[in-house]
């Protein structure tokens, strides 16, 4: 229970880095292009996690080097697809439509990146959804529909279909960042970062845009590193121990505190389509956080490498001399066990029902 309280924290501090990020992007507009704002966002995330990643592992002894989870051959194409989908094509949609969309409606319809998610998670990936879960989904669509819908029109916004294709394409992302999130998050997000970053800033090059001055760079870097950098890091953690759909559930809290930064940059009377939007949102993200899964189950041989605490599933015995601390990383191996509590869809739980 712990654990899984601990993960839904992390969650939870990883959407409101996010969430912040979206009017702040929104603001740097004003003088930047989209794809320019993009790959600063996403440079400063790699450069920064990058440092961080060289600092940790001078503080690690030679043992805890050797140990460390590595990406393997098998997960690379995983990888790629989530940079191009998250890095890339996901900011960049976004960076558009947030020049034609005001802050806080982008903000709130950011929330179909969990629904999103989730029904990629159920359909692609067969993860387990339960009632609450499609409940919730159901009232956060309503809720974007609610937000994107022109009166006395037939269609939506662009800006508005702009935001709901970057969702759709970290929706993918998140997808596929679950199946490479058994290892080191920070490197994950360092990669996506270093990869996108350059990508979105030779687009904005080659379309003309020109680089902003020094205080322009380190701001747009600064907000990207803990926008998208240290909260992608908190995100792939929560993803590992929550499952795809619950970490996605749980992020859809994000545009909630980018609405409330929105509101103290461009102080505005919302409407009220917009009140009702984020109420059913809020009842969506209600239905998502109440869920509760337990059923008997087994668990299967599993050779993998994480980092991890001597708990109910990890109960073995080390080939190395070990000084008790914990939480540690090293290639172990699960047992088969079959039990019954409560649970999600983590990295030791992706059993079919």
């Amino acid at each position: 229970m712990q654990v899984r309280h601990h993960a839904a924290f992390t969650a939870l501090v990883a959407a409101a880095l996010f969430g912040v990020t979206t009017p702040l992007a929104k603001a740097l507009l004003g003088s930047l292009s989209p794809f320019m704002v993009a790959g600063l966002f996403y440079l400063g995330s790699g450069i920064g996690l990058a440092v961080g990643i060289l600092v940790k592992r001078t503080r690690r002894t030679a043992g805890e080097r050797q140990n460390e989870s590595r990406i393997q051959v098998a997960e690379i194409p995983w990888l790629l697809g989530a940079i191009a989908a998250g890095g890339v094509v996901g900011p960049a949609l976004l960076m558009l439509g947030l020049s034609t969309t005001s802050a806080a409606t982008s903000s709130l319809l950011l929330n179909l990146e969990g629904v999103l998610t989730a029904v990629i998670a159920w359909v692609v990936f067969r993860e387990n959804v339960d009632l609450r879960i499609f409940l919730g989904m159901v009232a956060i669509v309503a809720g974007g529909v609610m937000l994107s819908w022109q009166p006395g029109t037939a269609s939506v916004s662009p800006g508005a279909l702009l935001v709901t294709g970057a969702c759709a394409a970290w929706a993918i992302d998140n997808n596929l960042t679950r199946k490479v999130s058994t290892n080191d998050a920070m490197v994950i997000a360092c990669l996506k970062g270093l990869v996108a970053g350059p990508v979105n800033l030779g687009i904005a090059l080659m379309l003309g845009a020109h680089l902003p001055g020094a205080v322009g760079i380190a701001t747009a870097m600064l907000t990207g590193f803990a926008g998208y950098g240290v909260s992608l890091v908190l995100f792939v953690v929560a993803l590992r121990n929550l499952g795809t759909a619950r970490t996605g559930a749980y992020f859809s809290v994000a545009p909630i505190f980018g609405v409330a930064l929105s509101i103290v940059l461009w102080p505005e009377m919302p409407s009220w389509r917009f009140g009702v939007a984020a109420a059913l949102m809020g009842v969506g993200i209600w239905f998502h956080i109440r869920e509760r899964h337990e059923h008997p189950h087994t668990h299967e041989a599993l050779d993998h490498n994480h980092r991890h605490r001597h708990d109910e599933h990890h109960q073995h015995v080390h080939d190395f001399e070990w000084d008790g601390e914990e939480p540690h990383t090293h290639p172990h191996r699960h047992a088969p066990i079959t039990h019954a509590h409560a649970h999600f869809p983590d990295i030791h739980h992706r059993h079919v029902h």
